[in-house]
């Protein structure tokens, strides 16, 4: 009986060693992708404000202009005219960016 003890108490702690890894690179792979798509964006600004404008008819053209493709700036303006948490605007722009990825 106290091998299976032994066995059981190894395998939860090596269970809890490998959760932190595996949600690391599940969230080193969303950020990577989440720069990759702005990397697109900042080299095509232009037709990226397009987008924007249409997704956030409220920010203006001198927002976009100070936006100039970085995204905590977007956030930072989303957050400021419409008036939401940055959670709420960190959650807009997630959904931007994966149908701006699609493009």
């Amino acid at each position: 009986m106290r091998p299976i003890a032994i066995f059981a108490a190894f395998a939860a702690v090596s269970l809890m060693a490998v959760a932190p890894a595996v949600h690391a690179q599940t969230s080193t792979t969303t950020k990577s992708e989440a720069n990759s798509v702005w990397e697109k964006v900042k080299g095509s600004w232009n037709q990226a404000k397009g987008a924007v404008k249409e997704q956030w008819g409220k920010l203006t053209d001198d927002d976009l202009l100070e936006i100039q493709g970085r995204r905590d700036q977007l956030v930072g303006k989303i957050q400021t005219r419409y008036g939401i948490s940055q959670e709420e605007a960190e959650a807009q722009v997630s959904g931007w960016e994966h149908k701006y990825k699609s493009m």
